[in-house]
C-alpha cells in the first residue's frame, strides 16, 4: 500500500514568454524576411498601421533586454546535467533597460537628421501593398528564371536537324558536359552508356561531338583547353593574319608557350616576334571556359541593414529604414475597445497586445543591430581605411563582452545582416575571423592573410608563379609564420589554382 509523502526536489526552470519568443524570432530574420513578416502582420492585425508621424524618443522601459534574450535562448538550447529545465509559455516579468545613447565616442551614431551619400535608394520596407504588381520595379530586380548551360544546349539541339540516332548521341554528349563547358567523360564511356539501345562507333560519336562544339557558346564540349581554343579559332576570319599561327599554337604548342614564353618559342618555330605576339594576343582573346558564359544560378540581391559612411574624419553608422519599420497603433480601432461587445472587445484587446509586442520587438531588434554594427566598425576601422590587409582578428565573444550581450545574440545578429561600406556590402560575419600570431607579438586575421596572398599572386611573374612554399616564405619574411598546408588552404578558399595551373603566357 502506497503511503503519501512529501519530497523536495531542486530544479531549475526556464521560461520563454511569447513576447520573448517573438523577439528572438525577429532578431534572426534577414531584412527581406522582416519586410515580409511586417506586411503579413499589417494585413492580419487591424490595430496596426504604418506610422507616418515624425519619430520620437521611446520610453526606456518599453525595450526588451537583449541580454535576457540571448541568455534565455542559449540556456533553452543547452542540456543541463542533473538539472530539470523546461520551457513554458507563461508570462514572466521582463527586466527593462534604458535606451542607449544615439551617439558614441568615435562618431558612431544614427542621427535622424543625417543623410549619408549612398549610390542607391535603400528599400523602405514599409510598403503595405498586398498586391503582386511589381511592374514598376527596376528591371534588375525583376524575378526571372535562370537558364542553365544544359537548357541552352538542349534548346539548340531541338532546332538542329538530326537523325534519331544522332539526336540520342547528342543528348548523351550534352549530359556529359560540365558547368565549365568541357566534356567530362571520354567518348568510349559515352558509347558504352548508349549500348545496347544504340550501337554507335567512336567515329560517329565524334562527328556528332563536332556539331555540338559549334553550338553557342562556341567551343563547348571540348575535351581539352587546346581543342576548346582551336574550335573557337576555326570560326575566326580566315584573312586574319595571326589566325593560322594561333591555330598551330593552340593545337600543338600550348605547353611550350607557357614554359618558354613568346620570344623563345618564336625563335624555335622560326617565326617573327611580331607574328608570335599577334597570335598570342588572339589566343588570349578567346574564352577558355565557354560554359561560364551561361548563368547557372539565379542572381541573389541583398538589402543592407546598416550603412557605414565617412563623416568628419571618422565613421558613422546608420540603420537602413527597412531595419525599423515605422508602425503605430490604429487609434480608431483602439477607441472601439471600450464600446464593443464582450467578444469583440476581447478580440481587439488581444490584437492590441500583439501590436504593442511587435512594435517593441522591432525596436529591440533595430537597437541591437545598430549597436553590433557600431561595434564592428569600431573594431575594423583599419579595413574601412586601408582594405582587407588591415582586417584585425575578431570573434563573437569580443563583441558580446563589449556590448554586455550573450554570444548567441551576437551570432543571430551577424547572420544574414549586411553592412554597406565604401568598399562594398558585406555580411556582418565577414568581419569576424580567427587570428594568427605574428613575430612582433601582434595578430593577423585570416582575411588579412588571404588578402596578402592574393596581392602576391596578382604581382607574380605569370611565367614563374609563386608556389605555396614560396608564398609561405614571403609571409614569414613579413612576420607571419604559417605552415605550407595552411597557405594552400587559404589559397584554395579564394579559388586560386596551384602554381602549375596558374602558369600562363605573358
Amino acid at each position: 500500500m502506497l503511503k503519501p509523502s512529501l519530497q523536495l526536489r531542486l530544479g531549475q526552470q526556464l521560461t520563454l514568454t511569447p513576447q520573448l519568443r517573438q523577439a528572438i524570432r525577429l532578431l534572426q530574420m534577414s531584412s527581406l524576411e522582416l519586410e515580409t513578416e511586417v506586411r503579413s502582420v499589417l494585413e492580419s492585425n487591424p490595430l496596426l498601421e504604418l506610422d507616418e508621424s515624425e519619430p520620437g524618443p521611446e520610453s526606456a522601459s518599453e525595450l526588451l533586454d537583449e541580454r535576457d534574450i540571448g541568455e534565455a535562448i542559449h540556456h533553452a538550447e543547452s542540456e543541463f546535467a542533473g538539472v530539470d529545465v523546461s520551457v513554458t509559455d507563461s508570462f514572466e516579468t521582463q527586466n527593462e533597460i534604458s535606451s542607449p545613447t544615439a551617439e558614441s565616442e568615435v562618431l558612431l551614431d544614427s542621427p535622424l537628421d543625417y543623410e549619408p551619400e549612398w549610390d542607391f535608394e535603400p528599400s523602405t520596407g514599409n510598403s503595405n501593398s498586398g498586391g503582386s504588381d511589381n511592374d514598376d520595379r527596376p528591371e534588375h530586380q525583376q524575378d526571372a528564371a535562370s537558364e542553365t548551360l544544359l537548357d541552352h544546349l538542349l534548346w539548340q539541339l531541338n532546332l538542329t536537324p538530326m537523325s534519331a540516332q544522332d539526336h540520342a548521341i547528342a543528348l548523351a554528349l550534352i549530359d556529359a558536359i560540365g558547368e565549365d563547358g568541357y566534356l567530362s567523360e571520354p567518348l568510349e564511356a559515352i558509347r558504352e552508356g548508349l549500348a545496347p539501345e544504340i550501337n554507335a562507333d567512336l567515329d560517329e560519336i565524334e562527328t556528332v561531338l563536332h556539331r555540338i562544339q559549334r553550338f553557342d557558346p562556341l567551343g563547348v564540349a571540348a575535351r581539352s583547353l587546346s581543342e576548346c581554343l582551336w574550335v573557337q579559332l576555326t570560326e575566326h576570319d580566315v584573312t586574319l593574319p595571326p589566325r593560322a599561327l594561333a591555330m598551330d599554337l593552340a593545337k600543338h604548342h600550348l605547353e611550350a608557350l607557357a614554359k618558354l614564353g613568346n620570344d623563345k618559342l618564336a625563335q624555335q618555330l622560326g617565326v617573327s616576334k611580331s607574328d608570335m605576339n599577334a597570335a598570342v594576343a588572339l589566343l588570349r582573346s578567346l574564352d577558355p571556359r565557354p560554359g561560364s558564359q551561361i548563368s547557372t544560378a539565379p542572381v541573389e540581391y541583398v538589402t543592407p541593414d546598416a550603412f557605414a559612411v565617412r563623416y568628419q574624419g571618422g565613421w558613422r553608422v546608420q540603420l537602413a529604414s527597412a531595419c525599423l519599420p515605422r508602425l503605430g497603433i490604429n487609434r480608431h480601432y483602439e477607441s472601439l475597445i471600450g464600446h464593443a461587445s464582450r467578444s469583440d472587445s476581447s478580440y481587439l484587446r488581444g490584437q492590441l497586445q500583439e501590436a504593442r509586442w511587435l512594435i517593441k520587438s522591432l525596436e529591440t531588434r533595430a537597437d541591437t543591430v545598430l549597436r553590433v554594427a557600431q561595434c564592428i566598425v569600431r573594431h575594423q576601422v583599419g579595413f574601412l581605411d586601408h582594405g582587407p590587409e588591415a582586417m584585425r582578428p575578431l570573434v563573437l565573444r569580443e563583441i558580446a563582452e563589449e556590448l554586455e550581450l550573450h554570444e548567441s545574440t551576437i551570432s543571430r545578429v551577424t547572420t544574414r545582416k549586411y553592412l554597406h561600406t565604401p568598399r562594398g556590402t558585406f555580411e556582418f560575419k565577414f568581419f569576424f575571423s580567427s587570428g594568427v600570431a605574428t613575430v612582433d607579438g601582434g595578430g593577423a586575421s585570416s582575411t588579412a592573410i588571404q588578402a596578402m596572398i592574393k596581392r602576391m599572386i596578382d604581382a607574380e611573374d605569370p611565367r614563374k608563379p609563386l608556389s605555396d612554399a614560396k608564398l609561405t616564405a614571403e609571409l614569414k619574411a613579413q612576420g607571419i609564420t604559417l605552415a605550407r598546408r595552411t597557405v594552400a588552404k587559404y589559397r584554395e578558399a579564394m579559388n586560386v589554382p596551384s602554381s602549375n595551373e596558374r602558369q600562363r603566357v605573358s
